[in-house]
């Protein structure tokens, strides 16, 4: 078999773990009931006419369980900093005093809790969206080496690696998902 007839199992590896790294930072901002600082990781801020993460314009920090701040550096920008907060969807209504803006987190209600497991599915399922159009790719790759001359047999073998990478990637993604939506449910 020749060097260009070969797949890249290595690179489809790669971003298969991309799409894994993703979920699991998605999943980190879903709030569990308890205060973390990767809550609000996913906030972009409208400052100096660009869309900047929430770390650049200020300080994110967890003083307690239940609480998480933003110590905003430039005064102008904390009423942009603050309505990017409320439009992030969390439920957490801002509490602004002079540059610090309060996030107070509130106990998780049963109702809450069975709705923050169906977002944790949702992306779930994106990452499984991901990993599968990886596993699409790998098979175009395939197709083109087997129109290159690859022979029918060596097509069939990394068809079935490609197949068996996705699967064990899939199998993670609902591994992690389980996990999680235990930790939502977990009162």
């Amino acid at each position: 078999m020749s060097d260009d007839l070969d797949i890249d199992l290595d690179d489809l590896t790669r971003r298969m773990d991309g799409a894994i790294a993703a979920i699991k930072n998605e999943f980190a901002s879903l709030r569990t009931g308890r205060a973390s600082a990767s809550m609000v990781e996913p906030v972009m801020v409208d400052a100096y006419g660009s869309m900047t993460p929430i770390n650049q314009v200020g300080t994110v920090n967890v003083p307690e369980p239940r609480m998480v701040t933003v110590n905003v550096w430039d005064k102008g920008l904390v009423s942009k900093v603050e309505k990017a907060l409320r439009e992030l969807g969390l439920g957490i209504n801002p509490q602004t005093n002079g540059t610090i803006i309060m996030l107070p987190i509130p106990e998780l209600n049963e109702e809450r809790r069975r709705e923050l497991t169906k977002v944790a599915a949702q992306y779930a399922e994106h990452g499984k969206v991901s990993v599968r159009n990886v596993r699409r790719d790998g098979m175009d790759q395939i197709k083109k080496a087997k129109a290159a001359g690859m022979s029918e047999d060596d097509a069939k073998l990394w068809e079935s690696e490609v197949e068996d990478l996705t699967k064990k990637y899939i199998a993670m993604i609902d591994k992690s998902l389980e996990g999680k939506q235990a930790e939502i449910m977990q009162v």
